[in-house]
Formats: structure tokens, sequence, C-alpha cells
């Protein structure tokens, strides 16, 4: 953690799971004066039913209860902030329109991008407070001769998330700390229970938080009847072999779920939303050369004037791969892969990175086949 020097004051985003918890908890014992603040967000009430015992997740009733009881055993100040209309508005309603336009949107990067960030340091602005924290697993390094901070990936590889904050520019990184960035998931649940947190063994929070269940097909039906438009299925050579029930249900590289009988597997290789149709082919037509990406950031905040040799990220889970980036043109960068990449999908973020070093990153706007 870097300048963790006494009389600092901080507001920790604290969701109720153990590595938010943990943040604090480093903070407070390093000196800082600690606020806790618990964003309430909207979470979609019969996914919450449905998922029972499970729906324990980042916007849960559950988690700010947790966190209550963890700022009360640290002896902090907790705050709850209702951004359910923000976020429904913000994330729930983009979430839905991405997949009615035949694109896979990633909510947590959109949420970090509109939502959670800026309130944090709006609400911390607000009490007085010029730093925020987080519990992601990413480190930041401050140049004192450029007076410029880099973002660099999370020691623990395994749950490094320095993909979902491509979007943070220097005035954010000047004001965040990571205090979890040089700690690894098995160290950061011993940390709590040492100290006595309930939560030490908590289990992750739901990959999609304001879906509990994790069934987007059905919040879709629920929340968004007109995703039921159904329409062909075609090969990629343009012969009709099946029907859809909505391009909302499908994504690119999906195999399980088309109902399509042959000799081969088939994958959804795009998705045209003009036509209503889903495309489908063999497993070699996914790959493909390169990506078209907009909506970019790069966190020094210079756009490279030259091509870049990176390493890039087309999907959270994803290993890294080698491309080559060309400068911005008209808000848009094309990139290319040295080996040709599976699945490149629209609506999802690639991230550009040199090392350690988070470069930046966009949304995949669309895929190039050569």
């Amino acid at each position: 953690m870097a300048n963790l020097s006494g009389n600092k004051k901080v507001v920790v985003a604290m969701s109720g799971g153990v590595d938010s918890s943990v943040a604090a908890l480093l903070l407070k014992k390093a000196g800082w004066q600690v606020v806790g603040a618990t964003l309430r967000l909207w979470v979609d009430s019969q996914s919450e039913k449905q998922a029972g015992d499970e729906a324990r997740g980042c916007c849960s009733y559950d988690a700010v209860f947790d966190a209550r009881k963890v700022a009360m055993l640290l002896d902090i100040p907790h705050y709850v902030f209702d951004m359910k209309e923000e976020f429904f508005e913000k994330i729930v309603c983009n979430f839905t329109a991405e997949y009615m336009n035949g694109r896979t949107p990633s909510p947590c990067i959109e949420c970090n991008r509109t939502v959670k960030f800026s309130t944090l340091r709006q609400k911390a602005r607000g009490l007085g407070i010029d730093y925020i924290a987080t519990g992601h697993y990413a480190r930041i390094n401050h140049e004192p001769d450029t007076e410029s901070y880099k973002l660099l990936k999370g020691i623990d590889r395994q749950k490094d998330q320095s993909y979902m904050l491509y979007i943070l520019g220097q005035e954010e990184l000047a004001a965040t700390i990571f205090p979890l960035g040089d700690k690894t998931k098995e160290q950061v649940r011993k940390i709590a229970a040492d100290n006595g947190l309930n939560v030490a063994y908590k289990n992750e929070s739901q990959e999609i938080c304001f879906i509990p269940d994790n069934d987007y097909r059905s919040f879709l039906k629920r929340t968004c009847p007109e995703v039921i438009n159904p329409g062909d299925i075609v090969s990629t050579s343009g012969h009709k072999i099946g029907r859809h029930q909505g391009i909302a249900f499908y994504t690119v590289g999906q195999r399980k779920g088309l109902g399509l009988p042959g000799p081969q597997p088939l994958y959804v290789v795009s998705i045209d939303p003009r036509n209503n149709l889903i495309i489908v082919g063999n497993e070699d037509e996914l790959y493909r050369a390169g990506l078209i990406a907009d909506k970019l950031n790069f966190v020094s905040g210079i756009a490279p004037r030259k091509d870049l040799s990176v390493e890039v990220k087309i999907r959270y889970r994803a290993p890294a791969v080698k491309a080559l980036l060309y400068p911005p043109v008209g808000g848009c960068s094309r990139l290319f892969f040295l080996e040709k990449q599976k699945a490149v999908t629209p609506g999802q973020s690639v991230v550009f990175y040199r090392d350690e070093e988070v470069i930046g990153g966009g949304i995949i706007e669309e895929a190039i086949p050569e």
C-alpha cells in the first residue's frame, strides 16, 4: 500500500465481503481514519427470491448487514448510500439494451465506469475526505519524478482484478488505495480470521450482482418481454438450419442450448441484430484476427501515437495474448492478435497490458475476421 501515513482519512467501499472488510481493517491498522460506505444497489427481487440462501451478493440486504457488523467491530463510522435508481438507469438498462442488440455486456466494468468510483469520490468529498479505497486485487504505483500513477496487476494472479479497472485515469488513481494488491486471497482470509471478522470464509459474491440466481435469460424475460423475438438460425454460408427465441438469449462462442442436430458441434459465430439472425458454424470459424474497440480509456491520459506491442485480455478469465494496437482514429482503435483468438465478443472489454502495467482498454465493437 502506498502513502499509508497517519492522520489521513479514507472512505472504504464495504460490500459485506471479506475483501472489502480486510481492506478497511488494514487501513485502520496502518493509521488511517477509516469511514465505511456501502452502496445500496438495485437487485431483481424475483431472482433474489429464487436464489434463496445463496442471494448474499454485494447488492443484498445481508451484504449491508455484514458490512455494518464489520464496521462496528472495527469501531469505524458506516454509511449506506441508496444508489438503486442510478444503478438501475445506468447499469441494468444498459445490460438489457446490450443483449437486445446482440452484444454481451460487462456490468461490473460499466458499474466501475459510471457508478461506483464516481459515487464514492463524490460521497467522500461530501464528508471532507480526499481518498477512497476498495477491496480490488490490483496495485497503484506512484511515479514521483513525473507525478503520475500506474495501474498494475495484483500479486495474486488468480484474483487479479486489474481487467475491471482499466476505466480509471490519473485523477482517480491519485485518490484511490487498493490495500489488497500485494496480498493473496488466502492471506486475506487468514487476516480476517485472525482478527475475528465473521466474513472470513464468506462465499464469493455472484458474478452478476443484481441477478443473484445468475439466470440472466429468465431475468431478461421478466424485465423486458420484448426480448422474446423469434428468428432464424443460419449457417455461415447462409442456409437456414433452425429457429431461435430471441438474439438476447445467445452470445458469441455459445455451443449449448442451440438445439441443432448434426454430426459436429455448432457454435454461435456472430449475431446479426438488424436481421434478427443467429449465425452458427464450426469451432474453427470462431477464430478472429483482430477487433475494433471503442469507449477507449488510457490510464496515463495519453493515447498511443504509434503502433504499440501489447498483451491483451478479451474477457476477464481469458489469458493475456500478444497483439499490435494501432493509435485511435475517430475514437476507435484497431487491434490485431499475433495468433487468431476464439470468440471475440462485441460488448465485452478488451484490456491492454505491458508486463505488469495496465495501459488501458475499451469495449469490443466489432471482430475483424482477417
